[in-house]
């Protein structure tokens, strides 16, 4: 490598560290891995305290924002497909030292949502469990870390797998709340979507555009995450081609989630109750689902917040592995002259 050189995706120095063996089905999977998180199961409820009905208008919305960031993204990573995402970018059009304190700063960063996400999988696991031990949060989310980290040290292709059953399980649970709900709010006992359509109908944008910009700026960051497929771009096979196409994939797939799960919920509880029952508790959706004539869903969901955070846990503690990987990398490089 010449001196100062960055890498490319046709450096052999780079084809004998990481071996390309994520298809476009894997980059997607990793995608909404580090999307479904506490944006669909809680951020949702708190954004139609804000915005009410119109949380619906605010996914879509941030969807928007979040396509526009992301296709920038997509064309960098398309275009460097090499570990380190962010780091790698600065290095290449900004110069050694905006990569080096970009680099940093997403370690810093993610080593804060990779503790938040653990404690918050910790907490779901025992709010699920008839354990009520908050003593043993703190233990189980250490080992939650320990544990993943050991599966990321095995290799992409079994973080994969993994990270393939706990997305899997996430989207399972979402569904069959979605798909329960949707035959409740048509049955007898429910009332369709009628107070969704009618509440964004008695919407005011002079009294409540500033709260639609809220839930829109606050859904925004629900879907953060895709560039996990970025970080992870080293990996990919066809990277030009499968890179855009995953991360357009995973947008589309939990913008859709976000929206059927928001229009369930709101019917159910209301937009006001769902408000209130997102401040008093951390599972609204597992109340939302108590409601139903199916006892078994409100377990379901339990799981499926369980495995969300899991699964955000897993992807950050590979994003964290690609970008320490591409520093570590870069220490090797000999100055430029």
């Amino acid at each position: 490598m010449e001196p100062g050189a960055t890498r490319t995706a046709d450096d052999p120095s780079v084809a004998s560290k990481l071996r390309r063996e994520v298809g476009l089905g894997g980059a997607v999977l990793l995608g909404l891995g580090s999307i479904l998180g506490t944006g669909v199961f809680v951020g949702i409820g708190i954004a139609g305290g804000i915005a009410g009905s119109m949380v619906v208008v605010a996914i879509v919305l941030a969807g928007g924002l979040a396509f526009c960031n992301a296709a920038s993204s997509a064309q960098l990573a398309a275009k460097h497909p090499v570990s380190g995402g962010t780091y790698e970018y600065g290095i290449l059009l900004l110069g050694p030292r905006i990569g080096f304190i970009a680099g940093w700063m997403f370690l810093c960063a993610k080593s804060a949502s990779a503790a938040t996400a653990a404690l918050g999988f910790a907490s779901h696991l025992f709010h699920a469990s008839v354990i009520r031990n908050e003593q043993w949060v703190m233990p189980v989310a250490i080992a939650a870390v320990v544990l993943l980290t050991g599966v990321v040290a095995l290799g992409i292709r079994r973080a994969n797998l993994v990270n393939a059953i706990i997305v899997s399980v996430t989207i399972g649970g979402l569904l069959a709340f979605v798909a329960t709900g949707f035959a409740w709010m048509s049955g007898p006992n429910g009332d369709s979507i009628e107070p969704v359509i009618e509440g964004m109908r008695s919407f005011s944008f002079a009294d409540g555009s500033i709260g639609l910009l809220e839930a829109t700026a606050l859904m925004f960051v629900a879907y953060t995450g895709y560039g996990r497929i970025a970080t992870l771009g080293e990996e990919v096979r066809s990277p030009r081609r499968t890179i855009p196409r995953a991360i357009g994939i995973t947008l589309a797939v939990s913008a859709t989630l976000y929206l059927l799960v928001a229009v369930v919920a709101i019917g159910l509880l209301g937009a006001d109750g769902l408000a209130a029952v997102t401040q008093a508790t951390a599972a609204p959706l597992e109340v939302a689902a108590a409601m139903l004539e199916t006892p078994w869903v409100r377990w379901v969901v339990a799981i499926a917040a369980v495995t969300a955070m899991l699964g955000v846990l897993l992807n950050l503690v590979l994003g964290l592995s690609r970008v320490a990987f591409a520093m570590q990398i870069a220490l090797r490089r000999p100055p430029p002259p």
